[in-house]
């Protein structure tokens, strides 16, 4: 996709916020803050960032907890952990939690970045990477759909589209985030873009009257359901 990739960072302690922020945001960056794990699991929700740079020791719900509800949701964001402890078993832990890495306090923002750099590459590198749906598959590398074993033709939008929602399966996402993912711009004014290509969509994943797959949520945006 053609917009900045977004990255949230979730800790307790505002200077390491702002060291960590204004460093990613130097980078090129798009820089989202949490002070909470309540707070990290309603950004990652709003913002459905790429990656998360993640304090284990927060108030209320702790780093390892919002790990293990962002995997449950089946939300594969990439997620640097943070911790002051470094202790072997708390590090396994977080990486058993679902963590992909971990970096312990106190760290230097250069070794922050190489971490933040080799987990980005990770995730956009070649992976052989198959999202499957219900009966839809979609082949990223090899940008191809399928749906009843049948080839689906679609265009750069429609595939960006689609790769949203299989990334983020049953929830749904507002017009704003669709938009400012997609079409790398805030939704503003009365334009039917969405719309359209939700129709070009329907029309090709159920060309063969298949049940449809991505629904209207009146008042709220779109999900990919069953």
């Amino acid at each position: 996709m053609s917009e900045a990739t977004r990255i949230l960072v979730v800790d307790d302690d505002p200077k390491i916020r702002t060291v960590v922020r204004r460093g990613l945001a130097y980078e090129g960056y798009r820089v989202v803050e949490a002070a909470t794990g309540e707070e990290a699991l309603e950004k990652a929700r709003e913002h459905l960032p790429d990656l998360v740079v993640l304090d284990v020791m927060l108030p209320g719900i702790d780093g390892l907890e919002v790990t293990r509800r962002l995997r449950s949701t089946g939300d594969e964001v990439a997620i640097l952990m943070l911790t002051a402890r470094d202790e072997v078993s708390d590090r396994v832990e977080g990486l058993e939690t679902g963590a992909d890495d971990y970096l312990v306090k106190p760290f230097s923002f250069e070794e922050l970045l190489a971490r933040v750099h080799a987990l980005l590459r990770r995730r956009s590198g070649p992976s052989g990477e198959v999202l499957r749906f219900a009966d839809f598959e979609l082949d990223v590398d090899a940008r191809e759909a399928r749906r009843s074993g049948r080839t689906i033709e679609l265009t750069t939008t429609e595939f960006n589209l689609l790769v949203l929602f299989m990334r983020h399966p049953r929830k749904v996402l507002t017009r704003d985030v669709i938009m400012e993912h997609v079409w790398a711009y805030d939704f503003e004014g009365e334009s039917n873009v969405l719309e359209v290509y939700v129709r070009y969509l329907r029309n090709k994943l159920e060309a063969s009257g298949e049940r449809r797959l991505l629904h209207t949520i009146r008042g709220a945006g779109y999900v990919l359901k069953e």
